[in-house]
């Protein structure tokens, strides 16, 4: 775990591809398998996080939203389960 302080907060980063069309808090939430191959290939990716849900996003992408670290806060996986992106 990273822990939090206060501060300024950092600049706005962007790792890869993030959907075109993307907006924050759109998507459906989805579970079981689903979520946990994309969890899995986020975590590989960009590790020391908490992911609190996964979403799949209009594309067919998903949304792996990354808490209890700086930065990235959602990581984008595509259909095949493979990281593209992190904001």
């Amino acid at each position: 775990m990273i822990p939090f302080k206060r501060g300024a907060p950092t600049t706005s980063k962007q790792d890869g591809q993030i959907p075109a069309n993307y907006s924050e808090g759109s998507g459906t939430i989805v579970s079981g398998t689903t979520a946990n191959k994309a969890t899995k290939a986020a975590l590989a990716a960009y590790s020391g996080g908490v992911v609190d849900r996964v979403v799949k996003l209009s594309n067919g992408e998903y949304e792996v939203h990354n808490i209890g670290v700086n930065w990235p806060h959602h990581i984008f996986v595509s259909k095949s389960f493979k990281v593209v992106g992190a904001n």
